[in-house]
């Protein structure tokens, strides 16, 4: 099984909106993928089941690592897409600093890993530290959503430079690369701070995709759908199809070997 934390250095970049729609375009290509949701805001689950809030989790597996698995995975329509809520106990009532949970989270991905996934996707927390950086230092990948604009450009150096110390525990993480979102391309600010990101950093560290600003979001987050499943969601499913193979590529690369095997 493949592991793959989705982490920003701040909130608001459009990192649920990517987790959710990515994992259900690798969940459509036939991969067999669970979706984590290890934000205490229980962004994923309040998007995807309104019960999410009812729902045993992440955390409470965290406060518990007795529960069984089968309590805390929720299928979905889609035969290859699952996911975990974040739970009812936070991080916050979990306690302790990064490190305190690593033995845990990694226990969690084993008990995962032995019910047949063939990726794991997890959204994390906002920063990287506390549960966050256990995730980090427990996967296998990272990719960092960014937001095209000018303020956000200017710390994607500082987080880079957290992630370097996170590979010291980790030396096996591969940084996938950074993904620009919501980018809206009416706004010259937004394109310039696209572009700027692309040359501070090297090729391979930006994904050619890019993820546009669309009500479309809004619409599925709403029904609790991935936007692919939208009657006009086609064009933004596309979107998510390429971010995926430029996903499995690069993992490919780091491997050197077939990444992830519906």
């Amino acid at each position: 099984m493949i592991t793959i934390a989705v982490s920003s250095q701040k909130g608001g970049v459009g990192k649920t909106t990517l987790a959710i729609n990515l994992a259900h375009a690798f969940a459509r290509a036939g991969v067999r993928t669970l979706l984590v949701d290890a934000d205490p805001q229980g962004s994923v689950g309040l998007s995807l089941t309104r019960q999410s809030r009812l729902l045993a989790g992440f955390y409470d597996f965290l406060t518990d690592p007795g529960l069984p698995m089968d309590r805390l995975i929720v299928p979905t329509r889609l035969e290859t897409f699952s996911l975990v809520a974040s739970g009812q106990t936070s991080d916050y009532e979990v306690g302790g600093g990064m490190g305190a949970h690593l033995a845990r989270v990694r226990a969690f991905l084993r008990g995962v890993a032995a019910r047949g996934f063939d990726l794991c996707l997890i959204d994390t927390a906002a920063g990287l530290f506390s549960v966050s950086g256990d995730v980090i230092t427990s996967s296998d990948a990272i990719m960092i959503p960014q937001q095209a604009e000018p303020l956000g450009i200017r710390s994607v150096p500082k987080l880079l430079e957290g992630l370097n110390r996170l590979r010291i525990m980790n030396p096996r993480l591969s940084v996938l690369g950074v993904c620009l979102t919501m980018v809206q391309n009416d706004l010259a600010e937004s394109i310039e701070s696209a572009a700027a990101l692309r040359e501070l950093l090297p090729p391979d560290m930006v994904f050619r995709t890019q993820i546009p600003r669309d009500s479309l979001f809004v619409r599925a987050s709403a029904r609790g759908l991935p936007v692919g499943v939208l009657e006009d969601g086609e064009g933004a499913q596309a979107v998510f199809d390429s971010l995926r193979v430029e996903v499995e590529s690069k993992l490919e690369s780091s491997n050197g070997q077939p990444a992830v095997q519906s």
